[in-house]
């Protein structure tokens, strides 16, 4: 396991429903996986479509096992959100990451990769892998 601790995963979507699902699928093709710290950060606080500054950083606490915690998102403004908090510097737990990655794919491939233990650098790099999945 990666520095001693888990990876955490933040799913960051424009909708609270696509990023719960999508953080639901990925554990349920990771046999279940219910030991990976998963957390979406949909939608905004009174809901609605948006981005949340305070959903992510609260997801990316509730995620800190302590390795890293690996934060994939949907579209434009959420990718924004989060490289403003990164930029903060003190909103997101300490190793916190953007990850470069399609989000279903990416989300599965991270899921699946953290619930093998393998570190942060791995979780990633699975991730930003899934950029190579071919469907013809």
């Amino acid at each position: 396991m990666g520095d001693g601790g888990r990876v955490g995963i933040v799913l960051v979507s424009h909708s609270a429903e696509v990023a719960a699902s999508v953080a639901d699928l990925a554990k349920g093709l990771a046999g279940g996986a219910e030991e990976v710290l998963v957390a979406p950060a949909g939608g905004r606080e009174g809901g609605g479509l948006g981005t949340s500054a305070e959903l992510v950083a609260a997801a990316a606490a509730a995620v800190d096992g302590g390795a890293g915690v690996a934060v994939l998102t949907d579209l434009g403004s959420a990718v924004l959100t989060v490289k403003a908090l990164l930029a903060e510097g003190d909103e997101l737990p300490d190793g916190t990451r953007l990850v470069d990655a399609p989000f279903v794919e990416g989300a599965v491939a991270a899921v699946v990769t953290a619930a093998t233990g393998a570190g942060l650098d791995e979780v990633e790099a699975a991730a930003a892998d899934a950029y190579a999945y071919r469907k013809v």
